[in-house]
C-alpha cells in the first residue's frame, strides 16, 4: 500500500499533462518495472488511464467517482472558496487556499486578482514539502516545537530546493512567523515569485492549512507587506471559525 499511495501521488502531480512511465519511477523513487506493473493493474481497475497520443499517464474515471463519495466528508473547497476569490478581488493577486497532508501542504483552491502578471508556482493540485512556500512556512510555524524540530532533523530540502533551505535557514524563517502572525516568501523557490501566508487552525489550535497570496517582487514591498499581513490573518482566522463550526455541525 505504501508503494501505491506514493504512486498515485505523483500521477496526480503531473495532471493534467500527465507523466510517462519513467518519469513516474524516478519521481516515486520505485523501480520502472515495479511502476508499469503497478499502473497496468490500476489501469484495469479504472484507477489510472493512458493517453493514447502521449502515453503519459493520468488519474482514471474511477477516482473521479470515488472523490465525489468522499466529497461531502473531506472536500473544504465550497467552504473556502468564498474567502479565497476575496482575497484576489480585494488585492488584486493570485489567492490560494492549502491544506496539510502529513509533511506537505496540498494547494486546492487558485483565484486570480486583477493585476495582469502573475506567479505560477502555486497551482491547484501543487504539493510542496512543509518549510517551503509560505504556505508551508505558516503551517509549520505553528506545530508543537519537538514536531517542527523533528521534521527538519529529517527533511533535507536543500537537496531540491538549494541552501537557504538549510534547517538553519527555516527555524530563521518560522521565528519571523511566529512574531509577525504570517510567513513571506522572498522568491526562495522561483526568483522574483513572492508570496505571503497566514495559517488556518482547527479547534484544538492545529494549523490546518493556510491563504496565500503571490505575485512579482514589485509588488510585495515593506509596506504592502503591512497592509496584506493584517488582511491574511483576518481572513485567515475567519475562515478557520466557520470550518470548526462545520467541523462540530458534522454528525460522528
Amino acid at each position: 500500500m505504501g508503494r501505491l499511495s506514493v504512486l498515485f501521488r505523483v500521477v496526480s502531480q503531473a495532471e493534467p499533462a500527465g507523466a510517462s512511465t519513467s518519469a513516474l519511477a524516478r519521481d516515486s523513487e520505485l523501480s520502472r518495472p515495479t511502476v508499469h506493473r503497478l499502473l497496468t493493474a490500476l489501469r484495469a481497475q479504472g484507477l489510472v488511464e493512458r493517453d493514447a497520443d502521449t502515453g503519459n499517464w493520468l488519474l482514471g474515471p474511477e477516482f473521479f467517482l470515488l472523490s465525489i463519495t468522499a466529497a461531502p466528508r473531506y472536500d473544504v473547497r465550497s467552504v473556502a472558496q468564498p474567502w479565497v476569490r476575496r482575497l484576489a478581488e480585494a488585492t488584486g493577486e493570485s489567492a490560494f487556499f492549502s491544506v496539510r497532508r502529513g509533511d506537505e501542504t496540498v494547494c486546492l483552491i487558485r483565484e486570480d486578482g486583477a493585476f495582469p502578471i502573475r506567479s505560477h508556482v502555486l497551482y491547484e493540485g501543487a504539493r510542496f514539502p512543509l518549510g517551503v512556500v509560505s504556505a508551508g512556512l505558516a503551517v509549520l510555524a505553528f506545530m508543537h516545537p519537538r514536531e517542527v524540530d523533528n521534521y527538519l532533523a529529517g527533511a533535507d530540502l536543500t537537496e531540491r530546493y538549494g541552501p537557504r533551505h538549510s534547517a538553519a535557514e527555516v527555524h530563521r524563517r518560522l521565528d519571523e512567523v511566529r512574531s509577525k502572525g504570517w510567513a513571506l516568501n522572498p522568491g526562495l523557490v522561483v526568483e522574483g515569485s513572492w508570496g505571503m501566508a497566514a495559517a488556518v487552525f482547527d479547534a484544538n489550535e492545529e494549523p490546518i492549512g493556510a491563504l496565500t497570496l503571490t505575485g512579482i517582487e514589485a509588488r510585495f514591498g515593506p509596506k504592502r507587506q503591512r497592509e496584506l499581513g493584517p488582511l491574511l490573518l483576518r481572513e485567515a482566522h475567519s475562515l478557520g471559525r466557520v470550518l470548526r463550526q462545520r467541523a462540530e455541525r458534522r454528525p460522528s
